[in-house]
């Protein structure tokens, strides 16, 4: 079994719970920390599930984490099914600094979702030539949780991912997502001084045939009902614009391809971007694509809570930002801007 019990305070490991008192040694602890000292290598995640499903008990009461237990108290346990330690024959662990990562970039949780705000560079699964991804890591760190993607990110595009922790998550958000109740903004940066005010792309997209194991996607009449709306934030004369994202279908490389075909190709997008510019801003210390989801929200069917999200331009992109109205000032160039959010 992957955890060791405390000798003082066994938990239950069989069909029945369990009652333990506390230690005179024990007295004044947060009652979080003494079970995750009595459930050794237990993810911490089971123990928080377990005290907010009410399973385990003070005094016959139920109890928060950060209660304090006092020498005597009766702590009922309940059953816990031993982990078992998972095959390392053929198997790659996920690095112990990706995981630590990972769960550090976690900003909400609860019974159904996770919340990640994803760093550009790390990918969402494995795959072409990578050993883990988030959801890899996340895995690894919660072994007894079914985690699934809810939705995708391309690798350098940053900003909140949603994972659910289980299959009944899955299927809920699955469902919002195809019927359109999940409203995500993006934040990029794009080419030359927008002058569409706010628009729709609605160009259906067709995933070509991979190339060197990458996918290429072309605006095709055969392909897939594809729309994005952009909407103006912020204009760096004519050197670029800053414009908040609406995805209306979520296709594989959908800003991308459509803000290109719209005569303004993203920043930093060496596919479908524009080798000049993305030369241009790479001199301002752009490394990467300029392409942020920046919030999302939704209602959750199952409690009829009200979700919302959001994260803020990462330091990398911000720092492009600032050096391009530094230069708008200078020249009195450009028109006023909306820094960070939409309008």
């Amino acid at each position: 079994m992957s955890y060791e019990s405390n000798p003082e305070s066994p938990p239950a490991t069989g069909r029945k719970a369990s009652h333990v008192k506390v230690a005179e040694g024990d007295d004044g602890q947060r009652l979080d920390n003494w079970l995750i000292r009595a459930f050794k290598g237990l993810p911490k995640s089971r123990v928080y599930r377990l005290l907010r499903k009410g399973e385990v008990r003070v005094n016959g009461k139920r109890a928060k984490p950060e209660q304090r237990v006092a020498a005597g108290d009766d702590i009922r346990l309940p059953p816990i099914r031993p982990v078992e330690e998972a095959p390392t024959t053929g198997v790659r662990r996920a690095p112990s600094g990706l995981v630590e990562a990972v769960e550090a970039a976690i900003i909400h949780q609860d019974d159904d979702l996770l919340v990640v705000a994803k760093p550009s560079g790390l990918a969402v699964h494995g795959g072409s030539g990578l050993s883990h991804g988030l959801i890899e890591a996340l895995r690894a760190s919660r072994p007894n949780e079914e985690l699934e993607l809810a939705h995708r990110l391309d690798r350098d595009t940053s900003g909140l991912l949603v994972v659910a922790r289980n299959r009944p998550a899955l299927r809920v958000m699955h469902q919002l997502l195809r019927d359109g109740q999940v409203e995500k903004q993006y934040l990029t940066l794009v080419k030359g001084s927008w002058n569409l005010g706010k628009k729709t792309i609605d160009a259906p997209l067709d995933t070509e045939a991979r190339t060197a194991g990458e996918r290429v996607v072309r605006v095709k009449a055969s392909g897939k009902e594809s729309t994005t709306t952009f909407t103006p934030v912020d204009f760096f004369g004519a050197r670029a614009s800053m414009l908040s994202v609406d995805l209306g279908t979520g296709r594989t490389h959908q800003i991308r391809v459509h803000a290109a075909f719209a005569g303004h190709p993203v920043a930093g997008d060496d596919k479908y971007g524009d080798h000049a510019f993305n030369a241009e801003m790479k001199e301002l210390g752009l490394k990467r694509l300029f392409l942020h989801a920046q919030s999302l929200s939704f209602e959750w069917p199952r409690s009829h809570k009200n979700y919302s999200f959001s994260q803020p331009l990462p330091e990398d992109l911000s720092s492009v930002i600032d050096q391009l109205a530094a230069t708008r000032r200078k020249k009195g160039t450009g028109r006023p801007r909306h820094r960070g959010r939409a309008r």
